[in-house]
């Protein structure tokens, strides 16, 4: 299939990449997707393990088009399992074999939990050591994000003091500007950029959709959730009641955004409940390999088709 993208704005085609950790890898397969597809977008806006895949989307897709595109974003997560073989969140056999997905049950859990109830992040981790920073660090290439033919990207963190989004343009995307967006506040203290504290962007929009409606607006905009809308039980544990509030202020935001869209704008959400719907907490903190591949094939699967739909919503070029 040929790229359904196209500058005048008419038959263009934006990308809404939500955070949500390690679930993350749902949006890469969606993606990956989309790319062996031939859809190319316009603009992408993102905000945690979204905006992290979508500043490696960008850099890929100018570097090489949709294939390097693809390598690019298989070479973030693969970096990610890598770096989650030396956690200690990692479950044994046994531990993997009773629970599956679910690392609550592994005593550097209970560790870790417990000690988030007692000390805040400042105190568990004053130097502010984040595992992303290296990874980032050597993926990230800030001169193709600001390449003439590079996709309008847009990411969010959100300002502690005040709760506002902070939006990041392609020219203003960093390291720290990442990992402001990805920064979970029960672990990790808030990212100073440009004098900010921030913290993860999904508590002020999962993820914004204005920067994607400025003139020339989309002809389609694709929103890829990597959370689930509707998430069954009530939760029980201090950790699930805080994840399902997040979760919940989070999707309020995005449902007034999506509800405000302009007419003739041709809305497409990829997501798959029964894949991501049942997953805890913890789940987000797990990147162990089999897992996220779990999640990359989830988000392909759900992703078929969408080339097809984006190619009868978009007019026929002049």
């Amino acid at each position: 299939m040929t790229d359904t993208a196209r500058p005048d704005g008419a038959g263009a085609v934006a990308f809404a990449l939500q955070g949500g950790g390690a679930h993350g890898a749902f949006t890469w397969g969606a993606l990956d997707r989309l790319l062996e597809d031939g859809v190319r977008p316009e603009a992408i806006s993102g905000v945690s393990s979204g905006a992290i895949t979508g500043a490696l989307l960008v850099q890929g897709l100018v570097r090489g088009g949709s294939l390097a595109a693809r390598r690019e974003l298989r070479g973030l997560w693969e970096r990610v399992a890598r770096a989650h073989a030396l956690s200690p969140l990692r479950p044994g056999p046994l531990e993997r074999w009773l629970w599956g997905w679910d690392i609550s049950n592994t005593p550097a859990w209970w560790g870790l939990d417990m000690a988030m109830r007692v000390f805040g992040p400042s105190q568990l981790n004053p130097l502010g050591h984040n595992p992303l920073r290296g990874v980032l660090s050597d993926l990230l290439d800030r001169r193709l994000l600001v390449h003439p033919e590079a996709p309008r990207l847009t990411i969010a963190a959100t300002e502690v003091e005040t709760g506002a989004a902070v939006l990041f343009d392609n020219a203003r995307i960093t390291v720290d500007a990442l990992l402001a967006s990805a920064c979970v506040p029960f672990v990790f203290p808030a990212v100073t950029v440009d004098g900010r504290a921030c913290w993860d962007g999904g508590f002020a929009g999962n993820p914004p959709l204005a920067p994607l409606l400025t003139p020339p607006l989309p002809g389609v905009l694709v929103l890829i959730r990597a959370q689930s809308v509707r998430r069954p039980g009530v939760p029980a544990t201090q950790a699930d009641i805080l994840n399902r509030i997040t979760e919940i202020a989070g999707q309020n935001v995005l449902a007034a955004e999506l509800a405000a869209l302009p007419s003739g704008l041709r809305l497409i959400e990829i997501a798959d409940d029964t894949a991501l719907g049942d997953l805890p907490v913890s789940s987000k903190f797990n990147g162990e390999a089999e897992f996220l591949d779990h999640l990359f094939q989830a988000g392909r699967a759900a992703a078929a088709g969408v080339a097809r739909q984006i190619a009868t919503a978009v007019p026929a070029p002049a």
